[in-house]
């Protein structure tokens, strides 16, 4: 190879690196949406670039860049997707608990909906798009065909044509747009107890987030409770269990308050800038906190209507948390 021919290699490449990195915020988004946890779209979007670096020479620009990422990245996720099952919230895949006991009942993290950092700092698009990121919308998804899936996000969320689309999924215009309206009548039938949270308060109270931490940091349980509706609950996956009613809370933070009590918060922001609170619980050293789970809180009317509490500490190191803090 002549030094013109290896200049014109280097250039290709560092061209390709940064045509993927423009792209990349939005892919994983893309990713994350199609396979409900941030985890595996990293990995579909680190797969998708070994392709396209090893595939760079074969683009010949009969589509566009960037169909012909999104092309790989599907395949991809569809590839992943056919071989697993469906992911959910617990809300949505059981009745909340009759008794109340510590949990026990686990499924592996690929039976879950997990939430995700956020993609992009532009904050229009932040804006734009937040809707189809909350964590009820991940999990509606979840319950179309996959293409479908695919056709969905790409129209309604990222606002492309059905030409690039077609192109982009390898299929005609008319089956593009009769997947798009099947899929939007599949949304508009589905009934998902999770669905409710679409109602949630659009401004989440700060003044009530801010009462929350407080009251588990101290753990006091009789002020935590009272942050919740009458019908509020929490779920914990991935434990199958969640409760439901203040009744059912009071009983639960009470049997668990030997594992909670003197664990500490760090906000985070998830799934379009909603917020959050990492939870840091108490470790064989004591004056070592570790990650435990991720808080997600659906307020309602100025009341805690649900806590997600993403139990995951591999989530932690994603969203740049620290591996511990101290007391």
């Amino acid at each position: 190879m002549t030094r013109n021919d290896k200049e014109a290699a280097m250039n290709d490449t560092a061209l390709e690196l940064q045509l993927f990195e423009n792209l990349k915020p939005e892919l994983t988004s893309y990713c994350y949406r199609m396979l409900g946890s941030i985890i595996d779209a990293d990995d579909a979007v680190q797969e998708t670039y070994i392709r396209v670096w090893k595939s760079w020479s074969s683009f010949r620009q009969e589509a566009s860049f960037k169909t012909w990422v999104y092309r790989i990245a599907s395949n991809i996720c569809l590839d992943k997707l056919r071989q697993a099952k469906r992911r959910t919230l617990p809300v949505d895949l059981s009745d909340p608990a009759v008794s109340i006991v510590e949990p026990r009942e686990m499924l592996p993290d690929s039976s879950w909906v997990w939430p995700a950092p956020d993609f992009s700092d532009n904050p229009e698009e932040i804006l734009m798009r937040k809707d189809t990121l909350q964590l009820c919308f991940i999990a509606l998804l979840q319950t179309l065909p996959l293409r479908q899936r695919a056709v969905l996000i790409l129209k309604d969320v990222f606002e492309w044509s059905s030409k690039e689309i077609a192109e982009t999924l390898e299929m005609s215009p008319a089956a593009v747009n009769s997947a798009l309206q099947r899929a939007r009548e599949t949304l508009n039938k589905a009934q998902l107890r999770s669905d409710e949270f679409n109602m949630m308060d659009v401004e989440p109270d700060q003044e009530l987030l801010s009462r929350y931490v407080k009251a588990f940091e101290q753990f006091d349980i009789q002020a935590l409770v009272a942050l919740f509706h009458e019908e509020g609950s929490m779920s914990m996956p991935p434990f199958v269990m969640w409760i439901h009613g203040k009744d059912d809370l009071s009983q639960f933070f009470e049997l668990t308050r030997w594992h909670c009590e003197g664990s500490r918060f760090i906000p985070v922001t998830v799934n379009g800038g909603y917020p959050a609170f990492a939870q840091y619980m108490p470790s064989k050293e004591p004056s070592i906190l570790v990650p435990w789970g991720i808080h997600v809180v659906e307020i309602k009317d100025n009341k805690i209507f649900h806590v997600q509490n993403f139990i995951n500490a591999k989530l932690f190191s994603r969203f740049g948390l620290p591996e511990q803090i101290n007391r």
